[in-house]
């Protein structure tokens, strides 16, 4: 098991930037895929996101293309969530996963509010 914790949501206008941080504990960073999901009011949780182990294939939620990019500090235990030019549909609680494999995340974090204001 790895222990996650999120970090660096907060309200911003819209066309703002934000970078959402997740630090692991307890397992070896580099063997398990990273990802971020989000969960807006009334909505189920959707996948953003996710990086492999080893930090080269990334995967997007089409709305978010162009506009986030995940990155992951092996060395830190940490993945990145950079948003750029955010919009008010990005509102949502935004939760960090691990997974040894990307169909089968199975640690969380508690999750980080960001608030975008129109």
């Amino acid at each position: 098991q790895v222990q996650l914790v999120e970090s660096g949501g907060g309200v911003v206008q819209a066309g703002g930037s934000l970078r959402l941080s997740c630090a692991a504990s307890g397992g070896t960073f580099s063997s398990y895929a990273m990802a971020w999901f989000r969960q807006a009011p009334g909505k189920t949780r959707e996948f953003v996101a996710d990086i492999y182990g080893s930090g080269g294939a990334t995967y997007y939620l089409d709305s978010v293309k162009g506009r986030f990019t995940i990155s992951r500090d092996n060395r830190k235990s940490t993945v990145y969530l950079q948003m750029n030019s955010l919009k008010p549909e990005d509102t949502g609680v935004y939760y960090c996963a691990a997974g040894l494999r990307r169909s089968a995340y199975d640690n969380w974090g508690q999750g980080t509010q960001v608030t975008i204001s129109s």
